[in-house]
């Protein structure tokens, strides 16, 4: 399915064939990525669990996001809240208003199934970017504190600051 199309931005569900592309692209920037996660998220659409959604720019992949309509992890698991989660944007097509559009459009789908929406964003440096943006988008942290994999990472607690320490942030959708 189609969800956005301008001459430059094209954003469609996700194919089994953008998973090595994705992967490949990602590992040539730097980052420590494998099919396994984006093959795992094209499951979950197959199987009616999620919505994957895949963004080209002129014909090139260049990003991703998915929409959990009734997540099973985070601050919010199993209350019916939609999640959106694997956000990104590859380095070489960033500002070019394929990240916002990419959100505009899971934010869309998330209001389909709820008011109020939730993303958990990473800690470290890597996620700078998207931490504004959330905050610009009108996100929230839940109060819960800092979590760790799948659950709350208590005060003093050690902890490594990889892609698993995030913070929860909610928005309600108007």
């Amino acid at each position: 399915m189609i969800y956005y199309h301008t001459d430059d931005i094209l954003i469609r569900n996700m194919e089994q064939k953008d998973i090595q592309i994705i992967t490949d692209e990602e590992i040539a920037q730097g980052w420590h990525a494998t099919t396994e996660k984006y093959e795992m998220r094209f499951q979950h659409q197959a199987e009616g669990k999620s919505i994957a959604l895949v963004a080209e720019y002129k014909g090139s992949i260049a990003g991703y996001i998915n929409v959990y309509p009734n997540s099973e992890w985070g601050a919010f698991a199993n209350k019916g809240y939609p999640e959106i989660v694997d956000f990104g944007v590859l380095e070489k097509y960033r500002r070019r208003g394929i990240g916002n559009k990419l959100m505009d459009i899971a934010e869309k789908i998330a209001s389909e199934y709820s008011n109020i929406v939730y993303l958990g964003v990473g800690l470290h440096h890597g996620y700078g970017s998207a931490q504004r943006m959330y905050v610009k988008r009108g996100y929230i942290p839940d109060g819960t504190g800092v979590w760790y994999g799948e659950k709350v990472c208590e005060q003093y607690a050690d902890c490594c600051n990889d892609d698993d320490l995030v913070l929860y942030m909610s928005k309600t959708m108007i």
